[in-house]
């Protein structure tokens, strides 16, 4: 049997991931697997295959791309906060 995970840890870049990108991105992928599913009803499977193993690699460098900017856009929140403030010197 399987444990049950009580809580998970997510890293803070992940607060400032752009949610909808993302599903957008899970939409296309949907949308190209159902291609595949009627290429290989039409007996292409060669075709279908391709499709997939094509489409599941740019998914990963697509949610990659936006996790990646999720931590610069959080690491720019971070310098923002740590840079001093100018004291006006008279």
């Amino acid at each position: 049997m399987a444990k049950k995970v009580r809580s998970v840890r997510v890293p803070r870049e992940l607060d400032e991931l752009d949610l909808s990108a993302l599903v957008g991105e899970c939409e296309k992928h949907l949308r190209d697997l159902e291609s595949a599913g009627l290429l290989l009803a039409q007996g292409n499977r060669d075709a279908a295959d391709a499709l997939v193993k094509a489409r599941r690699a740019d998914l990963g460098r697509r949610v990659g791309t936006l996790v990646w900017e999720a931590r610069l856009r959080r690491q720019e929140k971070a310098r923002a906060g740590r840079e001093p403030k100018e004291v006006a010197r008279e």
